[in-house]
Parts: C-alpha cells; structure tokens; sequence
C-alpha cells in the first residue's frame, strides 16, 4: 500500500512511526511532514491549508489511502475531495466533521441524538447569556462555538469573571471562533479520552487515555492543547467503556449516518465521569494530540488494516484491536512562554541519546533543523518524550529520566503527567 499522511506535528509523527511498521507498507509520504518525519516516510512541503495541492500530490502519487491527522483540513473538506476522486481517506467528511467544527452543532446534535451531556445553551447576545446564568450555580462552563486549537474553553468561578469572559468572547476573544457563545453546566468528575474507529456503520473501540490540558502541575493554570496523557487511564473500566461505547459512541455514529453524515475515521469522545455515569464534553474528528501519542505504542496489531478499513467500509470484517499490557505515557516539553508567547529557534541536544533509551520515543511536534543541521525549536509544543514500561510507574520513570537526557535550557515540562493514576497505584 502507498500511504500519504496530512499533517507535521507530534501525532503525525506518532502515526508515521507506527504505519511505517506495517509490512502491508510499500510507500510512505507525508505532506508536510518535517525533520523527523523524514527519517521515516518522504516528505513533500505542502501546508495542511492548501487543499488543491494536497489533493494533485494523491492524485499523482496514485496514492491508496491517505491518512489526515489535524482536523483543520477535515473541516475544510479535504475527505470530500479525496473521496470525489476514488482515493480511500482515514479522515471524516466537512458534514461530519461539523461534530468538531461547531461546538453549538455539536450540543444540538447530542440533544436530538440523547447523547448524555451537560445542560446548555447557545449565544451570541451578551444580554441573553448573562442572563442564562441563573440557570447554573458557579463554576460555570463558556466554550468558543469555533475551532480555537484546544484552547477555547474558559471555566470561570465567580458570576463576575463569567459576566467578563462574555464581553470577551463575543468580542472576539478566539476571533471569529468565538462569536458564538456555548454556556455549560459544570459537570463534577474526572475526564477521560475514548476513542473509535468508524467506517460510517461499525464502530471499534480504539483505546482509552488520560491528558492534562492545563500548563502547571497539579492541573493548574491557562489550558493547553495538552502538556501529557498516559494510557490505559484506570478509570476507564471495562464497564465504563462498554457503557460509553452503548450510550455515546454508537449512537452518535448512528445520528451522522441517519442525518445523511456517516463518519470515517476516529471518533474521539471526551468523557466525563459524573456521578449519574458518563457524560460527553465534547468529541473531535481526529486522534488527539498527545493522546495518539501514548496510544501508538501500545497498539499491538499492524494499525494499516484498520486505518484502510475505516476508510474503506469494512471495519465489521476487523477483529478487536489487540493492546500491549504496557502501559504508555507522554509528557510534553513546551517552550518556556506557551501557551502564551514564545521564543523559536533555540537550540534542543540530547534527543538522539534520549531515542536510545528502551522503550522511549521521542515524537518531534514543533521542531524543525538549522543551517548546521541541529535541531532546534519551532512551536510552542516541541517535544513529546513518550516511554512504555511494565508499569506505569516505570514508564513514567523512563520518560523523565530521558527528559533528563535532554538538554534544552529554554524548554519546560510538568513533572506529575499520570498523577492521579500513580497515586492510586
């Protein structure tokens, strides 16, 4: 199979490092790929926005799936495109992808579906959603309606501060992302990332995670597009996945195909656990960055099949997805700043030395080689030192002893990924 991959960050490399074991594999390109990537697959410079382009290269390439791992492009419409073409695509359509591009559609949706979510409601007058606070006690929940890059959610404690984060959002806080207003109730409990495959009818349990969205340890400051996740999440049950497969997956599967929307690709269900059972935050059209990070490794199957199934209308022909005892975890180093301002261009030694540590992966998110050939910083996320272990505990130990390895003065990273799983284990 001739494989082409849409992306250039940490879960790109995550997916090319795994598909680059397939031995189904007999080309791998990636469009835009980077530095890493390019140890592994042949990378064509061509941004995740140019959807013209990205489109001629399969084409031209006679590719025989590609494999899309941001969501921008999704939203955009390239699995249309792709599709109108006869070429197989591991991604959903624009139609179906709207479960991630509008947080409002989505709300409705699990509304009309009876997909377990927190109460809302929907605003772009500053009036009516002050008003609609009376309906919640504090904390509340203000999401931007639009795609904000994992970082449009404000969660303010007081009736003053959510009154304030109105203006800002319909002001345009997240732009054009925010000028419409999505007011939860706060759900208690403890979050949790489950994911499926789907080909538009079946739907296969892919595996649980656990991230941390905030920047400081102990789950504190702004949130992120995540500073670390670990896998399996010991919340997540057998019990507890098999209910959220019934009561959230399956049917939100189920409504895409009967509002004429089937979804190919993953399903990435953000869970929280409540006191009344699982309840849905959100889902996202993708693999979460750094969820597949953790989740790639732990894969026990050649992942081609089932990537090629999924876009292809034959995930029933597919046995269960076989896991590694090993646990998995992620830990992101950032550069100094994120997720506000930050300085590119320093330079990271010591990722060699860390990649040859057993069960330790460095995936590359943000970093690119200078005119000496060193690698040095260009994004916020840079890093995702990944490890495997026969324990949690272990695995943890492994990836911070190869952060240790690493010598980059202007990055940083939490030192408690996993916590809550440690403590109880």
């Amino acid at each position: 199979m001739k494989v082409l991959v849409i992306g250039s960050g940490g879960r790109e490399h995550a997916l090319v490092w795994k598909i680059a074991q397939s031995p189904l594999l007999t080309e791998l390109i990636a469009a835009p790929g980077g530095a890493a990537i390019g140890t592994l697959a042949e990378c064509v410079d061509i941004p995740v926005s140019d959807l013209d382009a990205l489109v001629e290269l399969a084409r031209e390439r006679a590719v025989d799936l590609v494999v899309v791992g941001p969501e921008i492009p999704l939203c955009d419409g390239l699995a249309d495109r792709l599709r109108a073409i006869g070429i197989a695509v591991f991604g959903p359509s624009k139609a179906a992808a709207m479960l991630e591009t509008s947080k409002a559609f989505a709300k409705d949706f699990y509304a009309r579906h009876n997909v377990p979510t927190a109460r809302y409601g929907v605003f772009d007058d500053a009036g009516k959603a002050k008003a609609f606070l009376d309906e919640f006690s504090p904390p509340y929940v203000l999401k931007a309606d639009g795609l904000a890059a994992g970082k449009g959610v404000v969660i303010p404690e007081t009736r003053a501060e959510a009154e304030a984060e109105i203006d800002a959002f319909l002001s345009g806080k997240f732009g054009d992302a925010s000028r419409t207003l999505v007011i939860e109730e706060f759900m208690r409990g403890e979050e949790v990332s489950i994911f499926a495959l789907s080909d538009g009818e079946t739907v296969l349990y892919c595996g649980a995670a656990q991230d941390h969205k905030r920047v400081g340890e102990g789950d504190s400051g702004p949130n992120t597009g995540g500073m670390g996740a670990y896998s399996p999440a010991p919340i997540a049950t057998p019990a507890l996945i098999e209910t959220v497969m019934k009561t959230i997956i399956e049917p939100t599967a189920a409504g895409l195909a009967a509002e004429g929307a089937p979804f190919q690709g993953v399903l990435f269900a953000g869970i929280m656990v409540t006191p009344d059972g699982p309840k849905t935050v959100e889902f996202n059209i993708r693999f979460g960055d750094p969820e597949c990070q953790v989740l790639m490794p732990r894969i026990a199957n050649d992942i081609l099949p089932y990537l090629k199934a999924a876009a292809s209308g034959h995930l029933d022909q597919m046995l269960p997805v076989d896991w590694s005892p090993e646990p998995a975890i992620t830990v992101v180093m950032a550069a100094k700043g994120y997720p506000g301002d930050y300085a590119k261009g320093s330079v990271i030694e010591g990722v060699d030395d860390a990649n040859a540590m057993d069960g330790v992966h460095v995936f590359e998110a943000g970093t690119a080689r200078d005119s000496e050939g060193r690698r040095i910083a260009a994004g916020g996320r840079v890093l995702n030192v990944t490890a495997t272990g026969e324990n949690l505990h272990y695995a943890a130990d492994r990836a911070y002893t190869a952060i240790d390895v690493i010598d980059w003065p202007q990055g940083f990273c939490r030192r408690d990924i996993a916590w809550r799983a440690l403590k109880t284990h």
